[in-house]
């Protein structure tokens, strides 16, 4: 990977929607060769996906938070990610090491709302005890790592 398909990466965290002319002029390459750096990064892995992120606010889910979960002895990692991917709440999650299992990023409606998905954590997805932090600001950092 060099410094050109490095400044590719970072145009296009910036904006996936960019197009292989507009990124080629950009770093001084016909579309063309974009569009085989392009592949190329796909195919390598640098790039997986190419999303959408959406804004919670304007989706009517102001109360962002994140909660640290201790997975009960009893309960797989994997069976704790399944229910997860069941909670339209949840918006991220991250195994991880330390005193918790995971950090989990949720957007909801109200405190009412982070309540009622806390205590469902606790009921049906295995968790043992939970941490929960509200989300004040949120920090955009464009570029490739």
């Amino acid at each position: 990977m060099d410094k050109i398909d490095r400044a590719i990466l970072g145009l296009l965290v910036r904006d996936g929607r960019l197009s292989f002319r507009e990124l080629g002029e950009a770093v001084h390459l016909s579309p063309n060769a974009v569009a085989e750096r392009f592949r190329r990064l796909r195919a390598t892995g640098a790039i997986r996906h190419i999303r959408a992120t959406l804004d919670p606010v304007a989706l009517g889910r102001a109360l962002q938070a994140q909660i640290e979960v201790k997975l009960a002895a009893e309960t797989a990692a994997l069976e704790f990610e399944t229910a997860l991917r069941h909670l339209p709440q949840v918006v991220g999650a991250t195994l991880m090491t330390g005193s918790f299992d995971y950090a989990v990023r949720v957007a909801c409606t109200d405190r009412d709302e982070l309540m009622q998905l806390t205590e469902t954590l606790r009921r049906t997805a295995g968790v043992r005890e939970t941490y929960t932090r509200l989300v004040l600001r949120e920090v955009e950092l464009a570029g490739a790592p």
